[in-house]
């Protein structure tokens, strides 16, 4: 399994890597230090999730998908999630971010996807979040910023079982206990995004599909926070009506009408019925933008999955993410080639459903591209529509990406004053994005040197 970020301004986005087990569920590492000297940081402060608008016949469909196989394709034979209330204990050494972002998530959790699940002080509980230096976690798998394991409470119970099957989630039978590794030293985006995804792999799916545009169970790595779909994937995994050892034609059964409550509008909705992602595809993403491939053999995997899209027909997020991909490998070798391939991924994302925040990773390119070819404008007129799209998702890094473009571009359109004010808003939102100071300056030098007026 592989999670590509989306920002190739030189940002050290966040992307699952295979790791020593393909049973453990992990999110990719990027290079952390402490920050100091620079404005205040900002943070979310209110969540504004989109509501799912998809048909219950698709949702149905994802669930069973999500519930019964792993990331790897491996099959599971029961249901299983967390029966009656669900504990969940917080450990090591967490920031105030950490333990601030972890409490809305909690409180989203409980108020969205209707769980019980609460905090706890006690010396054992369901679900044990552990915050542990980064140099841990490379230890032990190097390539993993942070994983969620079933069956054990701490680290060293973990290292003591993690060549067992104990730890595999093919043999878990009722989820009892399970723990959360996330990294303490890493920027507040990368352990917020950790947070999410790996509680939320904690408590229900532990699968991740190419085919859901809408939803942090997705390879892509677009969504970074849990979203409207999955708030209501997560309200049906516990649902009254479903059990810890049901088989699939059981939980198939019961959907329906569960649906029925948890998504009424889905009722109305007309099933996309999206095929299924083959392998080769997510295979040639994965080598295109995972590690150890080298230059020729990323543009070939490249190539690769583009041609699998042409030729399946895809007209969905998919086809956008082959073309998005082609542009990612083409940008040190041919910048006009990969211009064109941003182009072609803004038009299939233009045509889909739920990639509002996929458009906006295409903007940030794009206006780049306007930006380096003196055409602040031009660039300005791309990042405008997608500012509230970055705010609205909880992309600090997006946002101040996209708001650090826009000064540059007031800057070379003369505008100098607003431009100082627009870079200055900016940096908060990149200390919690990034979160070292010496990430947040090489940001500000990288997207400050595609100015021409400044020499770039």
């Amino acid at each position: 399994m592989m999670r590509g970020g989306l920002l190739a301004l030189g940002l050290a986005a966040s992307a699952c890597m295979p790791v020593a087990s393909p049973d453990i569920a992990t999110r990719a590492a990027v290079s952390m230090d402490s920050s100091t000297g620079l404005p205040p940081m900002k943070s979310f402060s209110k969540p504004r999730p989109s509501p799912a608008m998809v048909s219950n016949a698709d949702l149905s469909r994802d669930i069973l998908q999500l519930a019964f196989s792993l990331e790897s394709g491996r099959g599971l034979p029961a249901f299983t999630r967390f029966e009656g209330p669900v504990t969940l204990r917080l450990t090591g050494r967490p920031s105030q971010t950490m333990v601030s972002d972890l409490n809305q998530l909690v409180h989203r959790l409980r108020t969205e996807a209707q769980i019980d699940i609460r905090q706890v002080q006690a010396p054992v509980a369901n679900i044990t979040v552990e915050a542990i230096p980064r140099a841990e976690i490379r230890r032990y798998l190097p390539q993993a910023a942070c994983f969620v394991v079933p069956n054990v409470s701490s680290l060293p119970e973990y290292l003591s079982a993690r060549r067992g099957d104990t730890v595999s989630w093919t043999t878990v039978v009722r989820r009892e206990r399970v723990a959360v590794f996330i990294p303490s030293d890493a920027a507040p985006q990368e352990v917020r995004d950790c947070l999410h995804e790996e509680i939320a792999q904690a408590l229900g799916p532990l699968n991740d599909m190419y085919r859901l545009a809408h939803s942090v169970f997705n390879d892509d790595n677009v969504h970074t926070v849990l979203t409207g779909y999955d708030m209501t994937v997560l309200r049906a995994f516990y649902a009254p009506e479903l059990r810890t050892g049901m088989s699939q034609r059981d939980v198939a059964a019961r959907l329906p009408a569960i649906l029925a409550r948890v998504n009424p509008a889905g009722n109305a909705l007309p099933a996309r019925r999206l095929p299924s992602t083959p392998p080769a595809w997510t295979d040639a993403v994965q080598t295109a933008l995972g590690p150890g491939a080298s230059p020729a053999e990323r543009r070939a995997a490249a190539s690769e999955a583009l041609s699998i899209a042409a030729t399946l027909g895809w007209t969905d997020h998919r086809r956008g993410f082959s073309h998005y991909v082609m542009g990612r490998i083409l940008q040190g070798a041919d910048a006009r080639a990969a211009q064109a391939q941003f182009i072609l991924a803004r038009q299939y994302f233009q045509r889909a459903p739920d990639t509002e925040l996929h458009q906006a990773y295409v903007a940030s390119q794009l206006a780049a591209y306007a930006l380096g070819d003196r055409q602040p404008e031009e660039a300005l007129a791309l990042i405008g529509p997608h500012l509230d799209t970055a705010a609205r998702h909880e992309n600090a890094a997006l946002l101040a990406t996209l708001m650090l473009l826009r000064a540059e571009a007031l800057d070379a359109s003369g505008r100098l004053s607003e431009g100082r004010q627009v870079r200055l808003d900016s940096l908060g939102w990149a200390r919690y994005g990034f979160g070292s100071d010496w990430a947040v300056r090489a940001k500000l030098r990288e997207i400050g040197s595609l100015n021409p007026l400044k020499g770039g």
